[in-house]
């Protein structure tokens, strides 16, 4: 597959007249949306986000800055999906990899969240461990949901399929009794910062866990609290509030070598354009925390 990039003023961010060969990071829209089992909407994700972008404000008051300048941004062209989610992780692997050979961060932007179980895979085969830095409501360890192996409940099941990948689970409050005899079962692999045990622990015992990495950052949006992230298909009360989440990635950006990311499950609503406007930030901020530390 050819990689075919927008000009930069209609990309992530909007910016003119920015070099985009020389980019350092690639935004990659994949608005993947194969097993949506309650709200629907993630397909919109993507473009959402993009849109929303050029409406930051691109300087950062704590880094005194315009961080994006430090290492220049190119969005790829948006381009059908394969309908069966098998073929679409096929995709988004190749994608992925592509970015990678030319030199790239990959961002990627949801689309639902069986998306990671693919994206993931050029970076299996590159290092010998990875840990999968994942912020969500949902644990996703079932092993596939509603007859779908590969189902967004299943996401971080199919990304410990293999046996490199570590986990490190942040704002967890909802998993099944299925997935708890999983879970006790690979606690060797599996590390999780449970919602109710939010004023129990330390954002430095986060970044003990992560470790030096390489590591990759995996954000559900649902991961927030349903109060400023309404626009999600399962939104859940108890999440992170921003502040909460970005002392996090900028935390473990610091300490660690983070190699990719991805941002999932926004699915935007009519009239709600600051979940979108959020969403865009969270992915400046992770960007901005990967190069500007």
């Amino acid at each position: 597959m050819k990689l075919r990039y927008l000009p930069s003023e209609k990309g992530f961010l909007g910016l003119e007249g920015e070099d985009v060969a020389a980019a350092a990071a690639a935004i990659i829209p994949f608005g993947l949306e194969a097993s949506v089992s309650y709200g629907g909407g993630t397909a919109k994700g993507p473009k959402a986000i993009i849109e929303a972008s050029p409406q930051l404000e691109f300087f950062d008051e704590e880094l005194w800055c315009e961080p994006y300048r430090k290492f220049g941004i190119a969005t790829l062209k948006s381009f059908p999906i394969k309908k069966k989610i098998v073929a679409a992780l096929k995709q988004i692997e190749e994608v992925v990899g592509r970015v990678l050979e030319d030199g790239k961060f990959p961002l990627v932007l949801g689309g639902e969240h069986s998306l990671t179980a693919g994206a993931i895979r050029p970076f299996v085969k590159r290092h010998k461990k990875l840990t999968l830095l994942h912020f969500d409501a949902h644990a996703d360890l079932r092993d596939g949901y509603e007859g779908e192996k590969y189902s967004h409940a299943a996401a971080m099941r199919r990304c410990l399929d293999f046996p490199n990948v570590n986990l490190v689970s942040v704002g967890i409050r909802n998993i099944s009794a299925e997935e708890v005899v999983f879970l006790d079962d690979n606690k060797n692999r599996i590390k999780i910062f449970w919602g109710k045990d939010r004023e129990k622990w330390k954002i430095s015992d986060i970044v003990k866990a992560v470790g030096k990495g390489p590591f990759y950052i995996t954000f559900d949006v649902d991961g927030f609290d349903s109060s400023l992230m309404p626009a999600t298909g399962t939104p859940e009360p108890g999440g992170f509030f921003w502040k909460e989440a970005i002392d996090i990635i900028r935390a473990v950006c610091k300490s660690g070598q983070l190699v990719g990311a991805d941002v999932v499950e926004l699915a935007p609503q009519k009239g709600l354009h600051a979940c979108d406007f959020l969403a865009a930030k969270l992915c400046y901020k992770i960007l901005t925390a990967k190069y500007c530390q």
